[in-house]
């Protein structure tokens, strides 16, 4: 009798960049990814693979039609012009965000708002039945007879709704929710979570239905699931808001469609999502006089310019270690300058506590706003209050330099509209064409930002 043949021993992959392991470990070795290794199937291939027919034959470039690909305005104007233009039939979104954000809600208003234009819509629901999705679309006058309901948790019964109502617009509500009885885990999985997003979005392009399906997000904001999924779809939409603001972002992490580099605004209110065309006045406090340890700035959100204000204040301390707090603003980049006006400007903040922020719950990032954060701070510790009317732009660097900054002539015409008078921004900038109710005045370092601004609020006085 012949010796018992060993059995083969299993082969471990990630399922999210292929990488494999004889046995099995809780961290991808390749990636870094936690969970995603699992048990590679046994690969029968023998490499010859033989010719099919084709779906469809080949064309000429030249002779293939763009009509059916063209954008549908959804009728939420902040959604177009992030997609760049609007939905695209055929096309698969991924919708992100944190929990509680608005996704949900914003997608219901879409689905009505497709609806009301004549378009039968289909909204799946897996995390809250049929009942209470009612409630919610009444809160936000987001009922309509062409909007279908269904609370499904099942890929398969997702499908069949699919087949039956014939919808030009699905919305799934989440894909981390659904799961199929063919494939083995439990829904959310990295398996399962793969085969509902392929299975959906070759229902999508078969039928050229329009889809959009909701993500959840990791503690790090990351898209939960493979990171096939983010491949898979043509566009990765992210909806971001602080809890303690209203305000909502939607940004698009993904285009195939259209750019990345925009933004819509929403204003989270009691009876949903309204869109904010100018989000400007929200970043902007009203002060009845000039305050020392204010500065106006213009920051870029994709395209869009929008004024903004940084505060800085200056208290005087006894303790060996002064503190440093910032809120809305890149902690790093306010201790860098401070540490570049204390010694370019002379300006000792070893004995203040120094605190910073944005107004409006903004993020502020950009380095174009270094300057305006040195102006808040200088004005703080000296406590001479900035001129009216006054906006402030410039990278700032280790060595005391201003920078230039892009689409300066952008962000003046923007302060230009809402009534600033002055503007002080780094030499050398293109400018372009100044506004005419505008003065510039340009600078080369901090010590001629801070020479400037004190002659503004001496010919104010």
């Amino acid at each position: 009798m012949s010796a018992k043949t060993k059995a083969a021993r299993p082969v471990y992959a990630c399922a999210e960049c292929g990488w494999t392991t004889s046995k099995w470990v809780g961290r991808c070795g390749e990636c870094q990814a936690w969970g995603t290794v699992d048990v590679k199937a046994a690969d029968r291939s023998t490499g010859r693979t033989a010719a099919a027919p084709v779906s469809t034959r080949a064309l000429p470039i030249t002779e293939v039609t763009v009509t059916d690909a063209a954008s549908v305005p959804s009728g939420i104007g902040e959604l177009d012009r992030v997609l760049g233009g609007g939905v695209v039939p055929g096309g698969v979104l991924l919708l992100a965000g944190e929990p509680g954000v608005g996704k949900s809600t914003l997608l219901l208003e879409l689905a009505a708002q497709w609806a009301r234009q004549g378009r039968r819509t289909l909204y799946v629901s897996g995390e809250e039945s049929a009942a209470q999705v009612r409630l919610r679309a009444e809160r936000t006058n987001a009922v309509h007879e062409d909007l279908y309901l269904a609370a499904e948790t099942d890929l398969g019964a997702l499908l069949t709704h699919v087949e039956q109502v014939e919808p030009s617009l699905l919305v799934v509500d989440s894909v981390q929710t659904i799961g199929s009885a063919d494939v083995e885990g439990v829904p959310g999985g990295v398996t399962q979570v793969r085969e509902v997003a392929s299975a959906v979005i070759q229902r999508a392009k078969s039928a050229n239905i329009a889809t959009l399906l909701v993500g959840h997000v990791t503690k790090d904001g990351s898209v939960a699931g493979p990171r096939v999924l983010e491949h898979l779809v043509d566009v990765v939409l992210q909806f971001e808001g602080d809890r303690t603001s209203r305000l909502r972002l939607l940004r698009a992490a993904k285009n195939r469609f259209g750019p990345v580099d925009e933004i819509g605004c929403f204003d989270l209110a009691d009876a949903g999502l309204v869109e904010v065309p100018d989000p400007t006045g929200l970043f902007v406090s009203r002060h009845e006089s000039p305050v020392a340890g204010t500065c106006l700035t213009v920051t870029m959100e994709g395209r869009r310019p929008l004024l903004a204000e940084v505060q800085a204040l200056a208290v005087g301390t006894n303790a060996p270690s002064p503190r440093r707090t910032s809120s809305g603003l890149d902690a790093a980049r306010v201790a860098m300058i401070l540490a570049v006006l204390t010694k370019h400007c002379s300006m000792d903040f070893s004995k203040h506590d120094v605190y910073s922020a944005s107004v409006g719950g903004a993020r502020l990032v950009e380095p174009a706003l270094d300057l305006a954060v040195l102006v808040a701070a200088a004005t703080a510790h000296s406590d001479r209050a900035v001129p009216a009317g006054l906006v402030v732009l410039g990278e700032v660097g280790l060595a005391g330099e201003v920078r230039p900054v892009r689409h300066l002539a952008d962000r003046l015409r923007e302060a230009a509209r809402l009534g600033v008078t002055h503007a002080i921004v780094p030499a050398r900038s293109e400018v372009g064409q100044t506004p005419a109710s505008m003065q510039v005045c340009e600078v080369g370092d901090v010590g001629a930002a801070v020479r400037a601004l004190h002659g503004l609020a001496s010919s104010n006085r």
